[in-house]
């Protein structure tokens, strides 16, 4: 048995708040598909607005900041924040749908230029 008076977290760490917590159980945003690890995320000119800083989670409210300064991708917030890419996905789901932040996915693998085209183009340039 273990002693009563003991805490299950040491008490450097803190409070512990469980992801599941953050995101109210959601495992999904709303009406948002997966976001890719390298999708850049970037604030909207309406998160300037004060007004968000006291109606939004602390999670959401450090994600805004964080991409104030600069785009950042999804797997950057979720090493900066500490956080699980999950919850990251969730809560960028949230903010897109609040429009307070824009995704720029990557451009799929089919849609890159064939290797070849690029491979002329670099040896046309060197002709020059």
């Amino acid at each position: 048995m273990t002693d009563p008076g003991r805490h299950w977290f040491d008490d450097e760490a803190g409070p512990v708040v469980r992801p599941y917590a953050m995101t109210r159980g959601r495992t999904r945003g709303v009406n948002q598909h997966r976001l890719d690890l390298i999708a850049l995320v970037v604030a909207e000119s309406a998160a300037e607005d004060p007004v968000w800083e006291q109606t939004l989670s602390p999670e959401h409210a450090d994600i805004l900041a964080l991409c104030r300064s600069r785009a950042q991708s999804v797997a950057e917030l979720a090493a900066e924040l500490d956080l699980p890419v999950g919850v990251i996905r969730v809560l960028i789901g949230d903010l897109v749908e609040d429009e307070l932040v824009h995704v720029s996915r990557p451009v799929p693998p089919a849609e890159l230029p064939d290797e070849s085209i690029l491979r002329e183009v670099i040896d046309g340039l060197r002709a020059l």
